[in-house]
């Protein structure tokens, strides 16, 4: 059989392959493509090793003590209540397996995530846009993901939606080019798995669905047998990962504490904030991300005006629209809009740049114009992806790591967590336990001592919902019945987020508490500006008032 009998009609809603580009160009050669996405991950590993040792923020030491608990045959929500999917922490997990227990070790994770997501965003730009603007698209989101305005040097869940949801998404394209179900269920599974890592991955699952409802309802000649074969495939497929993460949960009897903190205590965070506050979190945000890389978003306005003049892009616009408005979704839950919620936005934005590059590629094809709207079309990408380098260099090369957390993160105690954590490390054994009376789980991780209450944030203790007391209440049982060997009260205000209306036992309860079962041990007093002090022993700390709202106490179980 001749391989002409195995070809067929592609339908209009089917992407056009990469290799149906025009060539004839030497810029297009594959050797040039290759080479210019070799250059792009050899900057990017250049920036991100330069970060790898930045101090875990509040995020990040969550997802690492999470992984250890679960590398010690513990499960969240029984000794870790949040409201975070358990996919991160299990790809914590496997991240503290393979690099390490250091947030090193957490930043080199992240470091091959993120390569392997450029490469799929490469993949993913050529199929719709041809290899010169699958270049532009990798490059522009390469820099991007690692901008100091989406926190992109932190390893946050984001990260770990956006590899599955572009893995998957390229799985899905091929497998509506080519016909193929096991593609198509592969797609599936890992688009799945973009809702485990973080609940607003169910956008990209959402997009993938009806972008197949639509390729299929246009392919003729129509089938609905085997149009009704495929949603189910994708139905199935997609919710597989969540559906055994259910059957894990209960067969370890963790299932109740699962659901309740992922799904009914999420339900009442994603409604605290007003429409009239998201606005305003989201141009707060927003302005600060558009300042940091104007020229490449400006780069991408100009790639979504190319829906409308350019003949190669309006072919993609189905897929281009969807997938940007999906992704913009993907970022609006509970309309917090924090900058890191944006990485999930950013393949959409590479794309957009892309299309702008390929589509003035395109301009002069086959007219006098052709080399001069094609190098037109190469400078204008490149100086997009520079102008962000270059901004932002001193973050990217030449700041120290405790300066670039400083920097994003002010009086936050991320830095000095590693010390505080080395001292209580050396006075405790590996059976006590410690309780932070804040939110600060980085301590725990880098400590490796269990907590005495799952209450490893005390966020959702001061938030205006129904479970507060009670869940104040719990955690005073938990570190009763824990005795803790040291504890440590946060006197920083961004790790309590205390509101007008937020309940107080938790504060009335530690005065009480510490006075009769605890002395100070030691005090730490955090000035962005300058040093900060350390006064460790009892003797040290008596009488120290330290000069600012902002530091922490720990203190030493009497007996």
């Amino acid at each position: 059989m001749t391989r002409r009998k195995h070809q067929r009609k592609r339908t209009d809603a089917e992407p056009k392959s990469s290799l149906d580009e025009p060539k004839g160009w030497w810029l297009c050669g594959r050797y040039w493509i290759w080479g210019a996405i070799l250059a792009v991950m050899v900057l990017t590993a250049i920036v991100r090793i330069n970060l790898l040792e930045v101090p875990l923020e509040r995020d990040e030491g969550e997802y690492a003590y999470a992984g250890q608990l679960i590398l010690q045959g513990l499960a969240p929500y029984e000794h870790l209540y949040n409201m975070k999917m358990p996919g991160i922490y299990g790809a914590y997990a496997l991240i503290l397996a393979v690099f390490g227990h250091t947030h090193g070790g957490i930043h080199l994770g992240l470091m091959v995530i993120n390569a392997a997501s450029i490469v799929l965003m490469f993949f993913l730009g050529r199929r719709l846009l041809g290899p010169v603007g699958g270049v532009g698209a990798a490059g522009a989101f390469a820099v991007a993901s690692a901008s100091q305005s989406v926190q992109g040097v932190f390893a946050n869940a984001e990260h770990f939606v956006i590899l599955p949801a572009l893995g998957g998404i390229v799985l899905l394209l091929w497998a509506i080019e080519v016909n193929r179900l096991r593609l198509l269920a592969g797609g599936a599974v890992l688009l799945g798995l973009c809702f485990l890592m973080k609940q607003h991955g169910a956008a990209f699952i959402a997009f993938g669905g009806l972008y197949l409802l639509i390729c299929e309802l246009r392919r003729r000649p129509f089938n609905g047998k085997i149009f009704t074969v495929k949603g189910l495939i994708f139905l199935v497929c997609a919710l597989l990962p969540f559906g055994l993460t259910c059957l894990i949960f209960r067969w370890v009897g963790a299932f109740d504490r699962f659901w309740f903190w992922t799904f009914d205590y999420a339900r009442e965070c994603v409604s605290a904030n007003s429409l009239e506050m998201g606005l305003e979190n989201f141009k707060s945000n927003a302005l600060k991300i558009f300042e940091s890389s104007m020229p490449l978003w400006i780069t991408a306005g100009l790639g979504l005006t190319a829906l409308l003049w350019s003949k190669s892009i309006q072919r993609q616009s189905l897929f281009v629209g969807g997938f940007l408005l999906f992704s913009f979704l993907a970022v609006c839950p509970g309309l917090n809009f924090r900058p890191h919620y944006f990485v999930l936005f950013l393949p959409a934005a590479g794309l957009l740049v892309g299309a702008a590059i390929k589509g003035i590629y395109e301009l002069g094809v086959g007219g006098r114009m052709s080399l001069a709207s094609r190098a037109m079309a190469i400078l204008l990408g490149l100086a997009a992806i520079a102008h962000g380098v270059w901004y932002q260099r001193a973050f990217f090369f030449a700041d120290d790591p405790a300066e670039v957390s400083r920097t994003i993160y002010k009086g936050n105690p991320f830095p000095e967590s590693l010390e505080i954590a080395r001292v209580i490390k050396e006075n405790t054994t590996k059976d006590d336990r410690i309780a932070i009376i804040g939110s600060e789980p980085q301590i725990y991780f880098y400590s490796n001592r269990r907590a005495a209450t799952g209450y490893i944030y005390t966020y959702a203790l001061m938030e205006d919902h129904p479970y507060a007391l009670k869940m104040q209440q719990e955690m005073i049982r938990e570190i009763e019945a824990n005795n803790p060997k040291f504890v440590l009260f946060v006197r920083i205000s961004t790790s309590w987020l205390v509101r007008r209306k937020s309940e107080k036992l938790i504060f009335n309860w530690f005065e009480q508490y510490c006075q009769n079962n605890y002395t100070i041990y030691g005090m730490i007093d955090i000035r962005p500006q300058e040093n900060t002090v350390y006064r460790w022993g009892e003797e040290n700390c008596r009488g120290y008032d330290p000069r600012l709202d902002c530091e922490i106490a720990v203190f030493k179980r009497k007996i």
